[in-house]
């Protein structure tokens, strides 16, 4: 992917030319997949991860690569799910929630969106539930 290439969006450009960067699709397409029940969080970078642990603010993009080709966009999540969901039920529907968000905000059509499942969330007992179970 190139630093410098954005998208052009508007065909009507009398007023001028609307673009978007890659980025802007990474965040908008790592909130959509956040907001699906089932994913417990995005498989980031090195880097993303240890600046949000140090109280950096919240990596939106992480866990998302664009690619722009000849043929379109091309969308790769890389997430970590809730243990017990079902893998391909939870994946459909980010899937659906990225295509229909981009859709609406930048009227983008999107060649195709890959969700790679890097991992497993398994909930640890609090220690209330511990002692609840004894």
């Amino acid at each position: 992917m190139e630093e410098n290439h954005l998208l052009n969006v508007s065909d009507d450009q009398s007023l001028g030319r609307v673009e978007i960067a890659p980025e802007v699709i990474e965040v908008i397409a790592g909130i959509a997949a956040n907001e699906i029940s089932g994913v417990a969080n995005m498989r980031g970078n090195i880097a993303s991860n240890v600046s949000e642990r140090l109280g950096k603010k919240k990596q939106h993009g992480k866990g998302v690569k664009v690619e722009l080709t000849e043929e379109g966009i091309e969308i790769d999540v890389f997430t970590v799910l809730d243990y017990g969901v079902s893998i391909p039920k939870v994946t459909e529907k980010i899937q659906e929630n990225i295509r229909t968000t981009l859709k609406n905000m930048t009227a983008l059509e999107i060649l195709e969106i890959n969700v790679h499942v890097v991992g497993i969330q398994i909930e640890e007992k609090t220690d209330e539930s511990k002692q609840e179970s004894k």
